[in-house]
């Protein structure tokens, strides 16, 4: 039989059975087989669909499940959800090969990358190396993309770990990834796993490959083969209807993928057409050898997004620069942007130095307009008025903060535009006018008035009023100017050696022609940067005419025009405002289209005329960009005073995470290794290990000599806790002498050579590693500020403020043991004996260098479900429990040889003393655990013969 393309299918690892079978290879004339199977719903589509797009089938829509009710089910795979698709799409018939990948790639001038056979399903990819490959072949046949971004990222093997602003357009018609619901609901219509697995365990029959119910074709390797990656970001499921869903607005506080199907290396109990992950966290950077993809084509009418607040929403607001992105512009990673989002009313905001650059909204009753960020970068303060409209507004102010309280109302009758300001004597206020109507007739503009009120330590103090006038555009830092522009552009000007509150003079600048959205600028400069209607001083200055907007203007203390920027092509200005650092100053303002929809908010450089797109949605105001202020420096230094240690790379030292998601666990390994510089001097001892070290051993519960902190990280294996032990923690932890690792023996078959292990390949997506590693690790001279850098570097505020007071210890609520599900195979040790054996070697390795340095090492074997003894499994991912009573003897044994450990069970074989209230869930120990735990471990150690003395 001639072979056209072939298809890997997964063998049966059944762990009962402990049985291997072949892999198939199933042809494709196999695939197109026919079946008369009753079993599964046939699709509407129309006659010989292949002749329409070769290679896809054309489906009409309808209704989907996705999600299940079942409990067996992890969390976020439950409920069950109804999704109605009311479009036509086509969707490939195969996963994409490696010959189409490369034909493609090829072409379009992408990285080609090793495959073992044309025929084969493209696999390691990366979310974004998907994204490419689509957009690339939607160019190559003319037609639209439906992914746009500013900078790609790869990784040294060539993948995509990062694109930065990438944004799906549902609305463009394309190729593209199916989204779950249309995975779904084609795999739905060709999954018949109980039929065609055949009863002598030899493999798949073809119609299982390839799906029933077609009138020529089905879908093929929907349920096996490999994993497949979606379009969506993963959300929670709700117990509703919805229609063209499109996933979840973001993928959450770790930029979580969804990625379906079987694959060859799973059993057919593990695989569903509702299982949404892999073993690991899944995010955009994730690659492995058993996921790749298969494209749709078509929009998606009228998309809605659901949160996970089961909200559903047909406009989304999509970041477009990464915190590299707002490094370099701004010199800082401490930015954050304030916006209104005029669809919900609602103020959303970016905090580029926490987390995936996610756009976070404030859900709120009141109509927020003309936000603006205090000095500190903790409150934001709005109000319900706008500029150019008459009337009452309150004004509000509350924490800037995606878990926010209920804001804080200023008790006047009127107050709009806030302005935070720094007094001289270092006292916060808020400026605001009375009034923000059109200030062309003056009788009116001056019957409105200009105010401040203090604000401090979350209440408002006495307001008091300023002068005559709604003067909203701001107050310079010394009080002589004032400025506000709807309508005219005015000013208020202190006469020399004076004030603006004492003796003051209102003008008229720009020649009285029409100007808005006048800002001044806080950096001493005293410069107005506004907008005009095509005014004759601006067409005089530019010397030619333009579009209303379309130049953004920028006016000296005097009011003379010093600068004109023109907006970026198809794009008018809106809502300038100024945004410094106390030193230097630029513009943030909205991008309107030909139609004026606020479409996007940027940036503007105001020395190179720049500008740099921010954030795209379908209406966007207001925008207010705080810096971290910046200490102004002398521009010389006495000869003695110079600095002379090594200088830090301010882009690369200490920046231990960002937003490429290449490995899922880099958030945890940044504050890890930020706790390893701050207590590098004072640590005594160190723990290591998986996540049931880092949840189930608390630094904080030993007692003097002992201080220890937690370097565990979730899903770490003993291959990266080696080379993190070996490169940072036994160079730099100087008065080390202990170690405590947890030994997971069910877990003892990892390699390592995964995403999360950070320090096998992922390591060099994020600076501060290949920084570290370019300069041997700092072995030899350890820069004093690092420790410094690595505190204000990109991070994440939920995990700062879990792990910076314990330590590195993350405590976890009781939840009890539950059933003792098994995850993986029990038999693996009979597929798997030569890589737990190299593991095995790695530890008494790091044992062995530890006996070197006077180290002593205690292992400890951390409870678990105690129900696993009544299973043929010793734990969550399986090995056999006759296996693991031999690995524990040998385990104990290294003692003999190397006298420096200590091998502690804690698990007894399931025999243990460790409860339901101990417990966080199968395998980890909840905080009332790890306080049964952290002082047995202590009290061992105090048995030992260690000399703490530094």
């Amino acid at each position: 039989m001639k072979i056209s393309k072939a298809y890997l299918l997964f063998p049966f690892l059944f762990a009962a059975a402990c049985s291997n079978s072949e892999m198939q290879i199933i042809s494709e004339e196999t695939c197109q087989q026919s079946s008369d199977s009753t079993e599964v719903e046939p699709q509407d589509s129309t006659t010989n669909p292949l002749k329409e797009i070769d290679g896809m089938i054309r489906l009409s829509g309808g209704k989907v499940t996705v999600g299940s009710n079942d409990k067996s089910f992890k969390t976020n795979e439950r409920p069950a959800m109804k999704v109605v698709l009311d479009y036509e799409f086509f969707m490939d018939i195969h996963e994409v090969t490696c010959g189409d990948y490369d034909k493609i790639a090829k072409e379009a001038d992408l990285k080609r990358f090793p495959c073992k056979g044309d025929s084969l399903p493209i696999t390691d990819v990366t979310y974004f190396d998907a994204v490419l490959f689509a957009n690339a072949k939607s160019s190559q046949e003319k037609r639209d993309t439906v992914y746009t971004y500013g900078k790609a990222t790869f990784d040294t093997e060539g993948h995509c770990s990062n694109l930065e602003g990438l944004t799906f357009h549902p609305e463009a018609e394309g190729y593209r990834l199916p989204t779950e619901a249309e995975w779904v609901f084609a795999a739905t219509r060709a999954w018949n796993t109980e039929k065609s697995w055949n009863s002598d365990n030899s493999g798949y029959t073809a119609r299982e490959v390839c799906g029933a119910g077609t009138d020529s074709a089905g879908f093929c390797d929907m349920a096996g083969n490999v994993m497949e990656w979606v379009n969506d970001w993963l959300g929670l499921f709700r117990d509703t209807t919805i229609t063209n869903y499109a996933g979840a607005p973001d993928g959450g506080e770790k930029g979580e993928r969804i990625v379906k199907g079987g694959n060859y290396a799973a059993a057919p109990n593990e695989q569903n057409p509702y299982s949404r992950g892999d073993v690991y966290t899944v995010t955009s950077a994730t690659r492995a050898e058993y996921v790749g993809f298969r494209l749709a084509l078509g929009t998606i009418p009228d998309a809605l997004w659901m949160g996970n607040d089961g909200k559903s929403q047909a406009s989304i607001v999509s970041p477009l620069a990464g915190s590299e992105t707002i490094k370099n512009l701004t010199g800082t990673y401490n930015v954050k942007l304030a916006f209104r989002n005029d669809v919900s009313g609602n103020i959303a905001y970016i905090d580029y130095l926490n987390g995936p650059q996610a756009v976070i909204e404030i859900e709120d009753t009141l109509d927020a307009y003309h936000p603006d960020i205090s000095p500190d970068g903790n409150y934001v303060a709005f109000c319900t008025g706008l500029e150019g409209v008459s009337g009452n507004s309150k004004l509000y102010v509350r924490k800037l903060d995606k878990e926010a309280s209920d804001a804080i109302q200023l008790n006047v009758e009127s107050a709009a535009i806030p302005r935070w300001r720094v007094l001289e004597n270092g006292d916060t206020v808020i400026v605001y006018v009375t009034n923000a109507g059109n200030n062309k007739d003056e009788t009116t503009f001056l019957s409105a008035s200009t105010w401040q009120v203090p604000f401090t330590n979350g209440k408002f103090g006495t307001p008091q009023k300023l002068f005559d006038g709604a003067f909203h555009g701001g107050i310079s830092e010394d009080n002589t100017l004032a400025v506000t522009g709807a309508k005219l552009l005015r000013a208020r000007v202190a006469k020399s050696g004076s004030t603006l509150t004492q003796n003051a003079t209102n003008t008229i600048w720009y020649d009285s022609a029409q100007a808005c959205n006048a800002s001044l600028a806080q950096d001493g400069s005293k410069r107005t940067a506004f907008l005009d209607f095509v005014g004759k001083p601006g067409v005089k200055f530019v010397g030619s005419s333009y579009n209303t907007h379309e130049r953004l203007f920028i006016a000296d203390s005097a009011g003379k025009l010093i600068q004109s920027i023109k907006s970026p092509a198809g794009y008018a200005f809106d809502h300038t405002e100024w945004a410094t650092d106390g030193v230097n100053s630029n513009i943030v303002a909205t991008l309107t289209n030909a139609n004026g929809a606020h479409m996007k908010i940027a940036f503007v450089n105001t020395k190179d005329s720049n500008t740099t797109e921010l954030v795209e949605g379908d209406e966007l105001w207001h925008p207010a960009l705080w810096m971290e202020k910046k200490e102004i420096e002398p521009d010389t230094l006495p000869v003695d005073t110079v600095e002379t240690e090594f200088q830090l790379d301010p882009d690369s030292a200490g920046i231990y995470y960002n937003a490429s998601g290449a490995c899922p666990y880099a958030i945890e390994f940044r504050y890890k290794m930020e706790i390893l510089w701050q207590y590098k001097d004072t640590a005594n001892t160190v723990i290591l290990g998986s996540s049931r070290a880092y949840h189930g051993i608390n630094p904080l519960l030993f007692d003097e000599p002992v201080f220890a902190i937690n370097l565990a990280t979730p899903a770490a294996s003993i291959s990266g806790s080696s080379i993190f032990f070996k490169n940072y923690i036994l160079p730099h932890v100087k008065n080390l002498k202990t170690v405590v690792i947890a030994l997971d023996l069910d877990r003892a078959y990892n390699d390592g050579k995964n995403p999360n292990n950070i320090f096998y390949r992922t390591y060099a997506s994020y600076p501060g590693f290949v920084y570290d590693k370019n300069h041997n690790y700092w072995v030899d001279n350890y820069p004093p500020k690092l420790f410094e850098k690595t505190y204000k570097a990109p991070g994440k505020d939920s995990e700062a403020k879990a792990l910076r007071p314990t330590r590195g210890f993350k405590p976890m609520s009781t939840n009890g043991w539950g059933a003792p599900n098994v995850a993986e195979d029990s038999c693996w040790m009979d597929t798997k004996a030569e890589q737990f054996q190299a593991n095995f070697e790695q530890l008494e390795d790091l044992i062995a260098t530890c006996k070197k340095s006077d180290i002593a090492v205690v292992g400890v074997i951390i409870p678990v479900n105690p129900k696993y003894k009544n299973t043929g499994a010793f734990g969550y991912r399986g090995l056999r429990r006759s296996d693991a009573i031999k690995v524990i003897e040998d385990l104990s044994n290294l003692s003999q040889t190397y006298p420096n450990f200590v091998l502690m069970d804690e698990n007894k074989m399931g025999d243990h003393d460790y409860t339901d209230e101990d417990a966080l869930d199968n395998a980890h120990l909840s905080k009332v655990g790890a306080a049964k735990l952290t002082p047995r471990i202590d009290s061992l150690i105090r048995t030992l013969d260690i000399d703490f003395t530094p």
